[in-house]
């Protein structure tokens, strides 16, 4: 399995930018498909963004469509999320994910096998 720790949490007001980053290791990377997904407090865990192996394929969420940029480097074995114009909606624990079995970009909280332990995102109105 592959080993994944994000970073890049905070708090931020409306309007405001974050990038997050999920560092993987202890697999080949570039054999996961990954995603990002979020879960408010009282909330179920939600897809956010998912991108392919080669990071050609990408899918997001309506709600965040346009705003999130969903970005990955191979050699660095590493995952982005670029959230530009954050609303307090927003605020939840962000994981990052992976998927081993097919390069399916996929908005199913289910297909993916490893997470991270989570970064907080607070966005304040």
């Amino acid at each position: 399995q592959v080993q994944l720790v994000e970073s890049g949490g905070g708090l931020v007001q409306a309007g405001g930018s974050l990038r997050l980053s999920c560092a993987a290791s202890g697999r080949t990377f570039s054999r996961y498909v990954m995603g990002w997904l979020r879960q408010a407090p009282g909330k179920e865990r939600e897809f956010v963004a998912s991108i392919s192996w080669s990071g050609v394929g990408t899918t997001y969420a309506d709600s965040v469509k346009g705003r999130f940029t969903i970005s990955r480097d191979n050699t660095k074995s590493t995952l982005y999320l670029q959230m530009n114009s954050l609303k307090p909606e927003d605020t939840a624990v962000y994981y990052c994910a992976a998927r081993s079995d097919y390069d399916l970009v996929s908005t199913n909280p289910q297909v993916y096998s490893s997470w991270g332990q989570g970064t907080q995102v607070t966005v304040s109105s």
